[in-house]
């Protein structure tokens, strides 16, 4: 999962997924792979993996870290650095947030994916943005869930899901439907 560093495990993460398959989607020939990281948590093992590369865009959607898991990084101010400056972008959002800023900002990571010519997209997806989390920071409706899927079809790029946290048994099977009938919409 995405707490998961390149040597270190982190949150209940032993292997970063998205991290591997950006790197497997840059060695079949993407020139650039976005990853959006829409989990409540901030995808701190993924940023921390590609801080300074130019070759992967890192953009994550959580919880602000003022007040939530991992509270010392993911902060708006970090960008990357070297190679990478620019190519990292944090848009948390504060306790309680729900559809409409949750889409927004999934919007803006997606157009800095799009404006850096990303070949592909990884999206490390966690429900546990839901509503219906019984941990939950975020308060993400199934409808927010679909209109995500959409808002990631719309860019065309080739795409791969990552299931990250989701944690409310109950919902995440249909939380999924939404997202991926919004997808294919």
């Amino acid at each position: 999962g995405h707490h998961a560093y390149a040597a270190r495990a982190g949150g209940h993460c032993y292997l970063n997924n998205a991290a591997l398959a950006a790197e497997r989607l840059r060695q079949r020939g993407a020139g650039r792979v976005g990853i959006l990281d829409i989990d409540s948590h901030h995808g701190n093992g993924t940023q921390g993996i590609f801080w300074e590369r130019d070759d992967v865009v890192f953009v994550s959607v959580h919880g602000d870290p003022h007040g939530y898991y991992p509270w010392y990084v993911g902060h708006a101010r970090e960008r990357g650095a070297a190679a990478g400056a620019g190519c990292n972008l944090n848009l948390p959002l504060g306790r309680g947030s729900g559809d409409a800023d949750w889409t927004i900002a999934i919007a803006t990571g997606l157009r800095l994916i799009e404006d850096t010519g990303c070949d592909a997209l990884v999206v490390s997806l966690g429900f546990d943005a839901s509503i219906d989390e019984p941990l939950g920071y975020l308060a993400v409706s199934a409808d927010g869930f679909a209109r995500a899927g959409e808002a990631i079809g719309k860019t065309g790029l080739d795409c791969a899901l990552v299931q990250e946290g989701g944690y409310n048994l109950e919902t995440i099977g249909g939380l999924l439907r939404r997202f991926v009938e919004g997808l294919e919409a």
